[in-house]
């Protein structure tokens, strides 16, 4: 049986790679879950899998050392998949300190717990250890809007906000890890991901909550920046194939060729909901394109942003089976049908949760 250590995990991504690799394996996989519980970090998205035996929650900080430590001395650790960051463009234009913290500190305390867990007296590695560190597009910095130009594993480096700097230096961290140790690890940089359990600062869950509530819908700029979406699930299969079948070592981008304006992205979420909410829910009227409002840019915003996977399909066999079209839709779904987990998130009450289920 495999042991998967997974690092943010009540997190968007990490908790839909959770549920996806316990769909996928079952009983074949056990999985620590280990979380700070920040306010990005939910256990409700997990409720469908925190009674398995082979699930356990720790809650610890990747910064704590000593925490990390003891996780990897009582358990065989084989993969550690590191989500666990900081995460916000804008909060890290506020606080930088706070993700250079999390994003770097923390990976360097994972890093060096795990090569002290695993790495042999001459210096080697058992066979099936892997060190997953799952990174962003961003660290790549911004493409022209020309159509035509892409991110590739070869492109320089060239973060502009505190956010994909912090990533930068950790993916850099890892390479030097790699270089110098030796060490048995993987990096992905993925574009933005979207689906269920996303926290509402982030673009599309915002968007559709403050629709539903008949709230401003904020668009930066002239809301002709362009991002590359991928649905969570095809980014769950990708970290999961690279675990079967990529190169230690190699860094693989993991992208959607989906591209869109976030103009598109907020035009499609309205048009959408006025799809699917049946003229008898009360929070259709509240939907409409009136509700766009166009606010000052964000501070070092990037223009264009677009993954080639090239690699991880040619080497991996690794391509998205969502096109945007049906992911939106799915997703706007799910949050339509999840209305009670929308408003513990909103409300805060989802922060509870974990006292009720771990302190009763």
């Amino acid at each position: 049986m495999t042991t998967y250590l997974v690092t943010g995990g009540a997190g968007f991504i990490g908790s839909n790679y959770i549920l996806y690799m316990f769909h996928k394996y079952s009983d074949q996989i056990r999985i620590i879950n280990v979380d700070a519980l920040t306010y990005a970090g939910n256990l409700e998205n997990l409720k469908s899998v925190e009674d398995l035996p082979n699930y356990t929650f720790i809650r610890a900080d990747i910064t704590d050392k000593e925490a990390i430590t003891k996780i990897f001395e009582d358990n065989e650790i084989d993969q550690v998949i590191h989500f666990a960051a900081e995460s916000h463009v804008d909060r890290s234009i506020r606080n930088p300190e706070v993700f250079v913290k999390t994003n770097v500190l923390g990976t360097a305390v994972m890093l060096n717990c795990a090569r002290a867990a695993w790495e042999r007296a001459d210096g080697s590695y058992p066979a099936g250890k892997r060190f997953h560190h799952v990174s962003t597009d961003e660290v790549y910095g911004s493409l022209p809007d020309d159509g035509v130009s892409y991110f590739y594993e070869t492109t320089p480096y060239a973060p502009h906000s505190p956010y994909s700097a912090s990533k930068a230096s950790s993916d850099m961290l890892v390479r030097a890890y790699i270089d110098t140790y030796h060490f048995p690890a993987n990096i992905t940089n993925t574009s933005n991901n979207y689906g269920p359990y996303q926290f509402p600062e982030k673009l599309i869950p915002l968007m559709i909550n403050n629709a539903l509530h008949g709230k401003p819908l904020p668009v930066y700029g002239d809301g002709r920046n362009i991002r590359d979406w991928l649905y969570v699930d095809d980014h769950a299969k990708g970290i999961d194939m690279v675990g079967l079948y990529g190169k230690l070592g190699e860094t693989y981008n993991i992208g959607g060729h989906n591209e869109r304006r976030n103009i598109e992205i907020v035009t499609t979420i309205i048009d959408t909901l006025l799809e699917l909410l049946p003229d008898s829910d009360p929070r259709k009227k509240n939907v409409s394109r009136d509700l766009i409002t166009y606010v000052e840019d964000r501070k070092g915003h990037d223009r264009r942003y677009a993954i080639a996977p090239d690699k991880a399909k040619r080497e991996l066999g690794w391509e998205p089976d969502t096109t945007f079209e049906v992911g939106i839709k799915k997703t706007i779904k799910w949050y339509l049908e999840n209305e009670e987990w929308f408003s513990h998130v909103t409300s805060g009450d989802y922060q509870k949760y974990y006292e009720e289920m771990y302190h009763t």
